[in-house]
This record gives C-alpha cells, structure tokens and sequence, in this order.
C-alpha cells in the first residue's frame, strides 16, 4: 500500500500552489489555470484557512452570476480543511475524500505544509499498484502452466 509521502515524491512538480484569503477570485482561477491546478491552499500567513478549487468557482460564482474580480477567495473557499499526514495511505485517503466530498487533501508534517495530494494522483496510483498485482499474478499463472 502507498503512502502519501510516496505519491508526493511521485508528482512531477512538487510546488504547493497557494493563494491569500483576500485575492479575488479571478487571481485564484488565473492561477490555477496558469499552474494546471484544479485547486489552491488558501494560506493566512502559514496558517491553512481554507481551499479554492474550481468547483467552488462554478458553484459560488458562475452560477451565482457573481463577478470573480470583486468576490474574494474567503468568500467563496471552503473551510474548515481536512488535512493528512505523510504516513498515511491512498486507501486512507480515498475513503476521507469519498465520505467528505473531497478532491483535495493538504499534507501536514510536524505543523508544516509540505504538499497536496488530489483525487487524480490517488486515482493514478491506485491503477499504477493494480497494474502492477496484475503482471505478477500474470507471471505467476504463466509460470505454473508451463
């Protein structure tokens, strides 16, 4: 089984995308776009205050028929933010984001940010160990057959 701190060293970039409560909404979605990012930590100094994702844009704004250059990012993140630890598993870590309805979890590591993990790169490494079980009982039957 994976360990967050296993998936993060994975990720190709390891940058923490984040972004302050009282940025509009049109910086968080630029940066997003600008980062390949589908979410930001929303940082009060080094204090997790919330996350901004696109869903919340969608939900809170465009449908609204609010403006993304006069609402703030405090006004529209969802808060409080549920967090996990390095040690902790993709398994553990699916069932937190199913029950909660979560796509991204932030990393804590002795009270310090050290990454995200999203749905995509728990998504990509649960295939990456399935492939991986599939090739050795594949070997293993081939081996018994011969």
């Amino acid at each position: 089984m994976t360990t967050v701190a296993q998936i993060l060293k994975s990720k190709p970039d390891q940058r923490i995308a984040t972004i302050r409560p009282e940025a509009s909404v049109f910086e968080a979605v630029t940066m997003m776009a600008e980062r390949n990012v589908g979410a930001l930590v929303v940082l009060e100094g080094e204090k997790i205050v919330g996350v901004i994702s696109e869903r919340d844009y969608a939900r809170k704004v465009a449908l609204m028929a609010r403006s993304s250059r006069d609402t703030l990012v405090r006004d529209i993140m969802t808060a409080p933010v549920m967090t996990v630890r390095p040690d902790q598993t993709n398994e553990e870590c699916m069932a937190l984001m199913t029950q909660n309805r979560l796509r991204h979890l932030p990393v804590i590591d002795g009270g310090r940010m050290v990454g995200v993990v999203s749905i995509g790169d728990l998504v990509k490494d649960i295939i990456s160990e399935q492939k991986e079980i599939i090739q050795q009982l594949e070997h293993y039957i081939a081996g018994n057959l011969a």
